[in-house]
C-alpha cells in the first residue's frame, strides 16, 4: 500500500483538473483509507490491490477495465438493509434487477445479461464468492457483509473464471481471519421498523490457527397495506438473518482456509401492482398510492442456503499449488399474486387471474479447482489448471386458481443436471521493462439434461378438455414427444492483452477476449413448448488508460470497448399468450465506454466520479416474439402479429450510468471526525423486454444517499444519521406484459440511526 507524499499541487488547482473532467461524468468505486495529514504533508490514494488475473496485483496494472467497492463506501450503501442490488450503477456498466425481490438478482454488464426469471436459468455474469463460483440464481443473492472488497471485472473472463463468465465477473472477497484480534458491530434502525445489525470477530487461536465469526441480521415491516380482506393484510416486510466462520491455518510452506457460510430469508416476493401504468404512456396512473394494493392471492418468499468450501495452498519454492473445493445448497419457495389485483376478473383491467410459485427443494453444487502458478524472480510467469462443475436439483413450479379460493390447478417438477470441466493456462512475458503481454486459453466441456418428473394442469391447455392435464399429455403436445433435453456444448476460450508503461504513473492497455455460456433450456409446460437456446459466444475487444494523478492526490482509468455475440440466448418472457421461450439471435453488438476518476480535491474532500456508455443492438432480421396484451407496441409486426426485434437494445441495458460519491470531513477535538457523505447513481432509461413499447420503457432514474455522522477514539466508534433515496423517487423497474399494465417500483426512502465500534 503507498504512504502519504508530499505534494505541491494546490487545492484550487486540482479542482480545476476534475472539473474539466466532468462532463464525462466517470465513476471508480474504490475506497481511500488515507493517515491524517501533517502541516508538511498531502493526503494521497493508498494503492488497490485485486485478483482479476487470479494474482494479487495493484488495479492500475491490470489490463482489464475493473472497478472496486470497499470500506466505507460499501457500509454506507448497505445502510438501510437494502440487498445486493444496492450495488447497481455505483459502478461503471453494472445494473442489477429482479422480479423476486431479495432472493434472485439478475446482473448485467455492459447492457449484457439474461432476463429470464426461471430458477434453472443461467446468466452471461458470473458471480464469485470468496473463490467459489455461485451458478444458481438464487445463489447470487447471499447477503454482502464482513468483506474486504467487492470487484467488478467487465468484459469475458473465460480462461481464468470457472463458469459463464462471457459478459463479466462479480467478485466478493470477506474479511479473512489473522493472529491480530479484530472485530465490529454495527447497529442500524430505520423506517418502517427496520433493523440492520452486523459484527465479526476473529483472532488467534494458535500460533498457526486463526479464527473469524461474522453474523448479520436485517428485518423491516410491511410498509404497504393490502386493503383486499385476504389472506396477507401487508407487503414489502423481511426478516433475514446470514452467518459466517472461517479457520486459517497458516504453515511454513501449506496454507489452509476453511469456509461454512449459511442464510435464511423470510418475506415478501416480488409486489406486482396491476394497472399501475397510465396508457400509451410510461407514466404512473394518477393517484397511483406507493403504500396501498389490492390483492386476493398468497404471497411469501422463503429461502434457505448453506455452503462451504476449503481453499488450500501449498509452497513449493519456484511455484505454488492450490485446490479449491466448494459445495453450495439452496432451498427456496417464491409464491405472488402475478395479475397484481384482486378482481372482477374477465374484464379488459384483469383479463384472467394469475397465481402461481415456483421453488427448489433439493439442491446440490460441487465444485473443484486445482492450479498451479509459477513464481519466477524472471521475465516469464504462468499458471495453469483444472476446474470441475457439478450441480443436481429440482425445480417445482405450482398454479392457483384465484376465483376459486386459490385452490392448486397445476404443478410441475424438473430435474436439471450440470457436468462441465476445463483445462485453463495462462502465460505473463515481461517483454521489456515498459512492456508486459498475456496469454490465456481455456477448453470447456459442459453437458445439460433436463427432465420433467412430474406434470398436471387443470386449465389453460387442450387437455382440459379430457379433464386433468397429466404428464403423458403434456408429452403428446410435443412436436418430438420427449420432454427432456441432453446438450453437450464444446468450446476453446481465450484473451490476449498487452500492458505498456509510459511512465511510473500512467500505463496504457489492450484486450482481446472471447467467452462462451452453454446451451440452456425451458421445460415445455401449460404456455409452452419444449425449448432449447445454443450455446453463445461472444468476441470482446478493449483499450484503456490508467493513471496515478497529482502525486497520487487522483486516480483515472479510462477505456473503450466494443463486443460482438453469436448466437445470444434471449428469453421471450410474457406476451399476452403467456409464453417463457428460449431464442437465439444471429447477432447482438454492443459499444462504449467507461471512465472512473477518484481524487482529494483537498485535504478533507474526496469526490469519486463515474459514467459509462453501452450502445447495444440486437441483429437479427426475421427474429419475432409476442407481444403485451395492452400495451402501446413501437415495433412492426410480422403476418403473424409479433414484433419484429432487429435493431432493438438488449433488455434492461441502460445506455448511461453515472455515479459519484463525495465525503468531507473536518476534525474536531482528539481523534475525532465530523464527516458528511453523499452518493448519487443515475442511470438513463431502459426496455423491459425485447419488444420496444412505450408502457415498459422504464423512466431514467436518479437515487441518491447522505450520511452526516461523527466518529471518535481515532475511528473506533461512530455514530451517523443516514437516508437512502432521499428524494424519495418511485419508478417503474420491471413489468408483466401478459394480463395487463402490470408493474413493480424501486425501493422507496429510507432514513435511520447507525451505531459501529471496532476493535
Amino acid at each position: 500500500m503507498s504512504s502519504n507524499r508530499s505534494s505541491s499541487v494546490r487545492p484550487h488547482r486540482l479542482a480545476l483538473a476534475i472539473a474539466a473532467l466532468l462532463p464525462f461524468g466517470s465513476a471508480l468505486a474504490q475506497e481511500a483509507a488515507p493517515a491524517a495529514p501533517t502541516q508538511s504533508e498531502a493526503t494521497t490514494l493508498d494503492a488497490v490491490e485485486v485478483t482479476a488475473q487470479r494474482r494479487v496485483e495493484n488495479i492500475q496494472d491490470v489490463p482489464v477495465s475493473i472497478s472496486t467497492v470497499s470500506g466505507e463506501q460499501l457500509d454506507v450503501l448497505a445502510s438501510g438493509g437494502t440487498d445486493i442490488r444496492f450495488l447497481s450503477g455505483r459502478v461503471p456498466s453494472l445494473n442489477i434487477e429482479s422480479s423476486f425481490g431479495r432472493a434472485f438478482p439478475r446482473f448485467y454488464i455492459r447492457g449484457y445479461g439474461n432476463t429470464d426469471f426461471r430458477l434453472n436459468t443461467s446468466q452471461p455474469v458470473s458471480l464469485v464468492y470468496d473463490d467459489v463460483v455461485q451458478e444458481n440464481p438464487i445463489l447470487k443473492g447471499f447477503p454482502l457483509f464482513d468483506l474486504e472488497q467487492v470487484e467488478v471485472l467487465r468484459g469475458p473472463q473465460g480462461s481464468l473464471f470457472g463458469r459463464n463468465t462471457p459478459a463479466g465477473v462479480v467478485k466478493f472477497e470477506s474479511a479473512k481471519p489473522s493472529q491480530e484480534t479484530t472485530g465490529y458491530a454495527k447497529v442500524g434502525y430505520g423506517s418502517d421498523n427496520m433493523w440492520n445489525v452486523e459484527g465479526a470477530m476473529g483472532g488467534a487461536l494458535s500460533e498457526r490457527w486463526s479464527a473469524r465469526a461474522s453474523l448479520l441480521y436485517q428485518r423491516r415491516d410491511d410498509w404497504v397495506e393490502n386493503t383486499y380482506p385476504g389472506p396477507n393484510d401487508g407487503y414489502e416486510g423481511y426478516d433475514e438473518s446470514a452467518g459466517r466462520v472461517q479457520f486459517l491455518y497458516e504453515g511454513d510452506t501449506f496454507e489452509a482456509l476453511l469456509n461454512a457460510h449459511a442464510r435464511k430469508l423470510n418475506g415478501t416476493a416480488r409486489l406486482f401492482r396491476a394497472n399501475i401504468i397510465e396508457p400509451g404512456t410510461n407514466n404512473l396512473v394518477d393517484g397511483f398510492d406507493v403504500d396501498k394494493v389490492s390483492q386476493d392471492g398468497l404471497n411469501y418468499s422463503e429461502l434457505e442456503s448453506q455452503g462451504a468450501s476449503a481453499r488450500l495452498r501449498w509452497d513449493l519454492g519456484d511455484y505454488n499449488l492450490y485446490s479449491i473445493t466448494g459445495y453450495e445448497s439452496v432451498e427456496t419457495i417464491n409464491r405472488g399474486d402475478i395479475d397484481g389485483g384482486s378482481g372482477p376478473y374477465f374484464t379488459p383491467e384483469l383479463p384472467f387471474a394469475s397465481e402461481t410459485a415456483d421453488g427448489i427443494p433439493d439442491h446440490s453444487q460441487w465444485t473443484q479447482e486445482f492450479r498451479i502458478e509459477s513464481d519466477y524472480a524472471g521475465k516469464v510467469n504462468w499458471q495453469a489448471g483444472l476446474f470441475y462443475f457439478k450441480e443436481d436439483y429440482k425445480v417445482e413450479s405450482f398454479s392457483y386458481d384465484t376465483t376459486a379460493g386459490s385452490v392448486q390447478d397445476g404443478y410441475e417438477r424438473i430435474r436439471q443436471t450440470n457436468d462441465a470441466w476445463a483445462v485453463f493456462g495462462a502465460v505473463t512475458w515481461q517483454a521489456t521493462d515498459k512492456l508486459e503481454l498475456r496469454g490465456g486459453l481455456r477448453y470447456t466441456v459442459d453437458e445439460k439434461e433436463l427432465t420433467v418428473e412430474d406434470y398436471w394442469n387443470t386449465g389453460f391447455v387442450p387437455c382440459v378438455l379430457q379433464g386433468k392435464c397429466t404428464l403423458a399429455q403434456l408429452a403428446a403436445l410435443e412436436p418430438d414427444g420427449d420432454l427432456s433435453a441432453s446438450p453437450e456444448d464444446k468450446k476453446v476460450s481465450w484473451d490476449l492483452s498487452a500492458t505498456y508503461a509510459v511512465n511510473e504513473d500512467v500505463n496504457v492497455y489492450a484486450r482481446a477476449a472471447t467467452g462462451f455460456r452453454g446451451s440452456s433450456i425451458q421445460a415445455a409446460g401449460a404456455f409452452n413448448a419444449k425449448s432449447v437456446a445454443d450455446p453463445e459466444t461472444v468476441t470482446s475487444f478493449e483499450t484503456g488508460v490508467k493513471a496515478d494523478l497529482f502525486d497520487k492526490r487522483a486516480r483515472l482509468s479510462a477505456g473503450v470497448f466494443f463486443y460482438k455475440i453469436k448466437d445470444q440466448q434471449l428469453t421471450a418472457v410474457g406476451g399476452a399468450a403467456n409464453a417463457n421461450i428460449l431464442l437465439n439471435a444471429d447477432e447482438s453488438v454492443g459499444k462504449g465506454f467507461e471512465l472512473d476518476l477518484q481524487a482529494y480535491v483537498t485535504d478533507n474532500l474526496l469526490v469519486t466520479l463515474g459514467s459509462s456508455y453501452n450502445d447495444t443492438e440486437i441483429k437479427d432480421a426475421d427474429l419475432a416474439v409476442a407481444v403485451c396484451a395492452a400495451c402501446t407496441v413501437t415495433d412492426p409486426l410480422n403476418a403473424g402479429g409479433l414484433a419484429l426485434i432487429d435493431g432493438n437494445s438488449l433488455p434492461q441495458a441502460p445506455k448511461w450510468v453515472h455515479n459519484m460519491t463525495a465525503r468531507w470531513a473536518m476534525p474536531v477535538g482528539e481523534g475525532g471526525e465530523f464527516y458528511v457523505f453523499t452518493d448519487w447513481a443515475y442511470r438513463s432509461e431502459v426496455n423491459f423486454f425485447l419488444y420496444d413499447s412505450i408502457e415498459f420503457t422504464g423512466k431514467s432514474s436518479l437515487e441518491g444517499g447522505l450520511r452526516v455522522g461523527y466518529n471518535w477514539n481515532q475511528g473506533d466508534y461512530g455514530v451517523a444519521l443516514f437516508g437512502r433515496n432521499i428524494t424519495d423517487q418511485t419508478r417503474i423497474v420491471g413489468g408483466i406484459d401478459f394480463n395487463n399494465l402490470t408493474g413493480f417500483i424501486n425501493e422507496p426512502r429510507t432514513v435511520g440511526v447507525e451505531f459501529n465500534a471496532k476493535f
